[in-house]
């Protein structure tokens, strides 16, 4: 083997090493503060869900609506 080959053998097995190293490596908890902030934004998040699930609920289950899609249905049977 020439000096070339030895260097690019070497270049591969030391990338392989800092990658596996970098897997192992455990990564710092967030601190308790900032669990907080996250808990509070997902809390605010999920709440907002909760409104607009609440609001397409109450548009869908409306009399109105199933009366004006049923009106559509009969005019796209008219069509065919």
């Amino acid at each position: 083997m020439n000096l070339t080959a030895i260097a690019i053998i070497a270049l591969i097995c030391w990338t392989i090493v800092k990658l596996t190293d970098r897997s192992k490596k455990v990564k710092p908890e967030a601190s308790p503060k900032q669990a907080d902030i996250h808990n509070q934004e997902m809390l605010h998040q999920l709440q907002s869900m909760q409104e607009r699930i609440a609001v397409l609920e109450a548009i869908v289950t409306d009399e109105k609506y199933n009366l004006k899609r049923e009106f559509d249905n009969l005019g796209r049977n008219k069509a065919a």
